[in-house]
């Protein structure tokens, strides 16, 4: 488990006691928490900015819960259609990857690239078990090189990744080159994540290496921003 992500379960932790210790009547224990909680919260951000490091496959059944960035908020920013190209960065175990998939089919395809064979492995079960066959895996760091030919893809995502790469700029620029001229890249982002980045930040790094920025669907606590590539 990464440093980010104990200290996040510690700050929700603590985040948990401070409530019931209010809802008791016991303002100085739910004060104490908080800021026990608040601290917390800052090593995770701390932490992730320092070392970046994908989501950890021991910790997939997180993703099971239910996600801020809901499968149609995402569809707001990929604009998926049939016979769709399209690529999606970091799929974990596939929520939103089958879903993506089926809305390209039959003629379209859906690459997903990770760092973790054992997430795309999760995601090709998945997909087997909804009988989705038009998905490809590739085995890779995003930060470096992608094994994709320029301008394969209509449109690409990536959902809580962007700060988890190493480098994503070079991640960007990737994306910049394996999308056609006026394709499609979404970025979720939810505000809780250890990972997060501020829609600001993500602006000026896209911006600068090649994206145009389009809008921003959702709201500030989870958000998709699409960009078109210029």
């Amino acid at each position: 488990m990464r440093k980010q992500d104990t200290a996040w379960f510690v700050a929700l932790g603590a985040a948990l006691v401070s409530g019931f210790a209010l809802v008791r009547g016991r303002v100085r224990v739910s004060a104490l928490f908080a800021s026990g909680a608040v601290g917390a919260a800052v090593a995770s951000r701390r932490w992730s900015r320092a070392a970046k490091a994908p989501f950890p496959y021991s910790l997939r059944w997180i993703l099971d819960f239910p996600h801020p960035i809901s499968p149609d908020l995402l569809r707001r920013g990929v604009e998926p259609s049939e016979g769709n190209h399209v690529l999606e960065i970091g799929p974990g175990t596939g929520r939103h990857a089958v879903r993506i998939a089926q809305c390209v089919a039959p003629t379209g395809t859906l690459d997903v690239f990770d760092v973790q064979q054992e997430m795309l492995d999760a995601v090709m079960r998945r997909a087997d078990g909804q009988a989705v066959t038009n998905i490809e895996p590739a085995l890779g760091q995003a930060g470096e090189r992608l094994p994709y030919p320029d301008t394969r893809f209509d449109a690409a995502y990536l959902v809580t990744v962007i700060g988890e790469i190493p480098d994503p700029d070079v991640a960007l620029r990737e994306l910049r080159r394996v999308l056609r001229p006026g394709g499609r890249l979404a970025v979720g982002e939810v505000i809780l994540d250890p990972d997060y980045t501020s829609l600001r930040e993500l602006r000026a790094r896209a911006e600068a290496c090649g994206f145009r920025f389009i809008q921003r669907h959702g709201s500030a606590f989870a958000y998709v921003a699409q960009f078109e590539a210029a």
